[in-house]
């Protein structure tokens, strides 16, 4: 090969390092149905969900509630059937229609994907939330103002080496309008850091990610790993009384450190 190909293979190759084309993504979410996906939803039997939380039209999960009287306090999640460590994983969430009645007003335009959920088999009938990180997702009807926050059911975390137990923590991104497709992505290395990114800009990031000793979802947690590392874990969506969308759900895994 002659310098001036060598040259052009090298700037192809380090095109496609700065582009990430060889990054290989794969889709955990076919556009089609809810292969692969199992709704936990608070009152009801895993893999139960009777009035149709979560369906798939127009190539996208929505979280619907035309089937919901009330809210009833039906806080639900969809967890994927893949447990994850140290990965990437992106995807668009839009926010749409209005609150089901009954739904609190901290709930408006309000949802998130969850991270290093616990097993959807290890939660209780009634439990609200699994033992997770949030990266929550708002609207612009929010009061917060904000989106790509974090919340920590169960668990807590360290920002600039400060043990942080306050339940959410708010990013300084704005939250984008109702129907405005919003592109979001993950990156999450084991127990040592998270990154959460709006429309390819990092808004927040946390290490030394843990289950919270003295929260009574994640006490049996600990128990029966012997530790409250919070190292890998499900990936669910949220279900929180605001319809809301999801699309384009793809993850990256990467090489553990």
């Amino acid at each position: 090969m002659n310098i001036t190909l060598r040259f052009a293979a090298l700037a192809a190759l380090l095109v496609s390092c700065a582009t990430g084309q060889d990054e290989k993504w794969t889709s955990i979410f076919n556009g089609k149905d809810l292969d692969g996906w199992t709704p936990k939803i608070r009152g009801l039997a895993l893999g139960e969900d009777p009035k149709k939380t979560f369906v798939v039209e127009d190539g996208a999960i929505k979280v619907d509630y035309k089937n919901y009287e009330d809210w009833g306090d039906a806080f639900g999640h969809l967890f994927f059937k893949t447990k994850f460590s140290t990965y990437k994983v992106r995807f668009e969430y839009r926010f749409v229609g209005d609150q089901v009645k009954g739904g609190p007003g901290w709930a408006t335009q309000n949802s998130g994907i969850m991270l290093h959920c616990q097993d959807p088999k290890t939660m209780g009938k009634d439990q609200n939330f699994p033992a997770s990180l949030e990266f929550q997702l708002l609207g612009a009807g929010n009061g917060v103002k904000t989106t790509g926050n974090l919340c920590t059911p169960s668990t807590y975390i360290t920002i600039d080496g400060k043990v942080v137990k306050q339940h959410c923590n708010n990013s300084k991104e704005p939250t984008k309008p109702v129907g405005e497709w919003v592109r979001a992505e993950a990156e999450v290395h084991g127990g040592k850091l998270v990154k959460h990114l709006i429309n390819g800009k990092v808004v927040f990031e946390y290490t030394d990610t843990k289950l919270d000793e003295g929260d009574a979802d994640a006490k049996p947690l600990i128990e029966a790993q012997g530790n409250n590392n919070l190292t890998e874990g499900y990936i669910s969506l949220q279900s929180e009384s605001h319809p809301v969308e999801f699309r384009s759900i793809e993850v990256l895994e990467l090489k553990a450190e």
